[in-house]
């Protein structure tokens, strides 16, 4: 049994919130894991060729490729991104679209499987938690724990942040406001989400371990996925 981390933030592993968050989870599960940073890795979007339609098998050939076999071996996910815009950041979203390659004709190879959501950003870490579950959702992925931190936005870092008038320093906490390490954002800090990545890792773990029926968690996944496609039309 494995589970498959992946951080979509493009920092460094000690700097970046996503990555730690992350890393925690897949700590407390107490299952074997695998970790694995986007950070400069060149991965791009679905591009609608269809050429997956046939076999399941992305024909785009890209630092994508390598990882599909990990992906389709995991019995579980862990899937961390930072807020860009409100959003998730380009990175992990083209990460995550190329997984179209996965569903067609009925094809099961992720159907039944656990995840956990987590998201960090410089104002609220829920907005890429809730993009990746939706994610999942299209895969009948279940969400078993979602997991959001505030981390250091860029202009803590950027060199200008202390001047810059529209920069968040300036808006949240004035003008003149000195950069020191007690103002910046690090989930490290943050006790509650910490906490809240280690019992997700809990969760996950025990939910892996305890009976976990592929079947079951498929059918309610795709029961979710009817009642939201009915809700839209």
């Amino acid at each position: 049994m494995k589970i498959l981390g992946i951080s979509g933030s493009p920092r460094k592993e000690e700097t970046s919130g996503t990555f730690r968050l992350v890393k925690t989870v897949l700590e407390n599960t107490g299952i074997d894991y695998d970790l694995i940073s986007l950070r400069g890795k060149t991965i791009s979007g679905c591009i609608a060729c269809l050429g997956c339609a046939k076999d399941n098998v992305c024909k785009v050939t890209d630092d994508m490729t390598p990882l599909r076999e990990k992906i389709v071996n995991a019995d579980a996910y862990v899937i961390g991104a930072p807020n860009y815009y409100s959003t998730l950041n380009a990175l992990t979203h083209a990460f995550i679209e190329r997984w179209f390659q996965f569903r067609h004709q009925e094809g099961d190879l992720l159907w039944g499987k656990l995840g956990v959501a987590v998201g960090v950003g410089g104002m609220d870490g829920r907005v890429p938690a809730e993009a990746i579950e939706m994610f999942f959702r299209y895969s009948f992925i279940e969400t078993v724990a979602k997991v959001a931190g505030q981390g250091a936005a860029s202009c803590y870092s950027c060199g200008y942040g202390e001047t810059c008038k529209v920069g968040i320093i300036h808006m949240v906490h004035g003008e003149g406001t000195e950069i020191t390490e007690e103002i910046t954002p690090d989930v490290t800090k943050q006790e509650n989400v910490m906490q809240a990545a280690v019992e997700a890792g809990k969760l996950l773990g025990k939910r892996l371990t305890q009976g976990h029926d592929r079947k079951a968690v498929t059918e309610k996944m795709q029961q979710q996925m009817m009642e939201m496609i009915k809700e839209s039309v």
